[in-house]
């Protein structure tokens, strides 16, 4: 236990990066997604194209990959200069925007037409019924989905120790090396990310419910 203790504020560093890491790449994920789940439903076919290219890219290939294309690849040419920080806020952004771009784009397609029709006949714009109409009630209808994707994401940030993000995972071999207590650390390192989930979720059914009683 006196191991535990000792390592806590240390893998408590961590996990504040981590965070920071998770909630940029997660609000940049979120725009990405967005976007390209508009470009899947609007009318030209370039849009689609392009929309569709990217997340049948992102979602067949490997996180891992991907992270080492954008670290390791991109780096590698002259115009390119990325630390690893922003290597693993690119990655995980791109990597949750792919899953979200689909869950948004239900969320969309899940809303009645007749709502639109109804939003032109009262003179709205395409553009004031997404924002004002469909919007607001697929957000409400996606957001399970979206909690699931959130944590998912948050899981995959402990990948970025591999290019050196000073993270609670990499924090973590720190403290196991140092210590040669493997199970007490891990132990702990698993806690701390399983309270932090715990957190999320319970955050997510709140809002859940909040949105509900609307």
């Amino acid at each position: 236990m006196d191991t535990i203790i000792e390592a806590l504020p240390y893998l408590l560093e961590g996990l504040k990066t981590t965070l920071y890491v998770f909630i940029i790449a997660l609000i940049i994920g979120f725009i990405i997604g967005l976007v390209m789940a508009l470009f899947r439903l609007a009318p030209l076919k370039i849009l689609n194209w392009i929309a569709t290219f990217f997340i049948d890219a992102i979602r067949g290939t490997p996180f891992i990959v991907q992270l080492f294309f954008i670290y390791f690849g991109l780096n590698s040419l002259e115009w390119v200069s990325m630390d690893s920080i922003t290597a693993g806020i690119v990655t995980v952004a791109i990597n949750a925007g792919a899953y979200l771009a689909e869950i948004i784009r239900a969320g969309i397609m899940s809303i009645d037409k007749g709502q639109s029709e109804a939003a032109r006949s009262l003179g709205l714009s395409g553009g004031q019924n997404m924002r004002y109409i469909v919007l607001p009630q697929a957000f409400r209808r996606m957001l399970p989905a979206f909690t699931n994707q959130s944590i998912i994401s948050l899981k995959d940030t402990s990948l970025l120790s591999i290019i050196g993000i000073a993270d609670l995972t990499q924090r973590g071999e720190v403290q196991m090396a140092a210590t040669f207590e493997p199970f007490k650390i891990w132990f702990a390192v698993g806690i701390i990310y399983f309270i932090v989930i715990y957190i999320l979720s319970i955050l997510a059914n709140y809002m859940e419910r909040r949105f509900e009683l609307r």
